[in-house]
């Protein structure tokens, strides 16, 4: 387990749980004034939220909880008398980033073409299946998947940014949690838009796919969480933005992992298969710096093969290894984790916030899933 899952409480993560327990409680009753399927749709989007590390509202709840009790938002009497309602808000600002992520993940397997997540069909998946079981041929079912995951996914936007208004804080530090949260929308649109401009045929470099990262994963998944529960606990501007700085690193190297973990990970300990990157033809920062190599021009033939095996994927591994482009890669890796210690170092944060994030940068070199 992660120190990050240690460092905040159990009793708020289950409070985290039961919110969007809640919401999606809440959700399907209002669902059912419409029809069925409207109702399965709210159903489907519960289970795809159902599930995962949960990084998101732990960076939320970590940032807000080590700042606030340092006394960043109110002090003495009034902050005693406050606690529990921000406690509540931030508990709720955590749910948004998870509905969040829920909606970027589902879009993402629109994008792909998957119907499958997790070994069971995605909300695309299931609409489909539903659908070729009544009998439409099978393109038509698929349409109708694919139609239903995607309003699926807006709904959940739509869904994230209605909690983070509603938040019962100062208006000047709500207006400035919405654009966070609009920013690392803006921001994740661009980087899915880079990514699927790659798998269409542009041959990305070292600078494209990075910027790339930053953009779809780094901004979402690290900066914004973390820059969001600061926001909340009414954080100074420096420490928000160092908090920013520390969660672009982050993002950036854990990212760049998942793709080493993408190719080399083994399936029983990271739950999915080490062959989908190489099937897809999935421009890495592996593939940018093993091409152009003998060994890669040798082995590529391969690549984005949609019936590739492990037979055929083993002299591809071979290849990015003997480029030379895994060790690059994994000194990337190491070279994003230190400036994040050296950000975080410098940072001035509560020892517990610190700790938590020291231990995120080291996750990030050594982790196997």
């Amino acid at each position: 387990m992660s120190l990050v899952a240690t460092v905040v409480a159990p009793s708020r993560q289950a409070e985290v749980e039961r919110y969007l327990g809640g919401f999606f409680d809440d959700a399907i009753v209002r669902a059912d004034a419409h029809a069925a399927d409207y109702r399965r749709l709210w159903a489907a989007a519960r289970d795809a939220a159902s599930g995962g590390k949960r990084i998101r509202p732990r960076l939320v709840l970590g940032a807000y909880d080590a700042l606030a009790a340092q006394g960043a938002s109110v002090s003495g009497r009034e902050r005693a008398d406050a606690e529990p309602a921000a406690a509540a808000e931030a508990v709720a600002l955590a749910a948004a980033f998870e509905l969040l992520h829920t909606a970027f993940l589902v879009h993402d397997d629109v994008i792909d073409r998957d119907l499958v997540r997790r070994g069971e069909p995605n909300v695309a998946g299931r609409f489909a299946l539903d659908a070729a079981l009544r009998g439409l041929e099978r393109e038509r079912a698929d349409a109708y998947g694919q139609a239903s995951a995607i309003l699926a996914g807006d709904l959940l936007i739509a869904a994230a940014h209605s909690v983070a208004a509603g938040l019962d804080v100062p208006v000047e530090r709500r207006r400035a949690i919405l654009a966070v949260l609009d920013e690392c929308v803006f921001a994740a649109a661009a980087g899915e838009h880079a990514d699927v401009r790659h798998a269409a045929g542009v041959r990305p470099g070292e600078a494209d796919i990075l910027a790339m990262i930053e953009d779809k994963t780094a901004c979402y998944s690290f900066s914004a969480p973390l820059r969001a529960g600061a926001l909340l606990a009414g954080a100074p501007r420096a420490t928000v933005e160092r908090l920013g700085e520390i969660g672009r690193r982050l993002g950036v190297a854990f990212q760049l992992q998942d793709d080493v973990l993408g190719v080399y990970g083994e399936e029983r300990v990271t739950g999915k298969t080490a062959l989908g990157d190489l099937r897809e033809g999935k421009e890495t920062l592996l593939i940018a710096y093993a091409r152009g190599h003998a060994a890669w021009v040798a082995a590529s033939g391969a690549f984005g093969r949609p019936d590739l095996d492990e037979a055929g994927a083993r002299p591809l591994r071979a290849a990015i290894e003997a480029s030379g482009a895994r060790a690059r890669v994994e000194l990337r890796i190491a070279e994003e984790a230190a400036a994040a210690r050296t950000a975080i170092a410098a940072a001035d944060l509560p020892a517990a916030l610190e700790a938590e994030l020291l231990g995120l940068a080291a996750e990030a070199t050594r982790r196997s899933r």
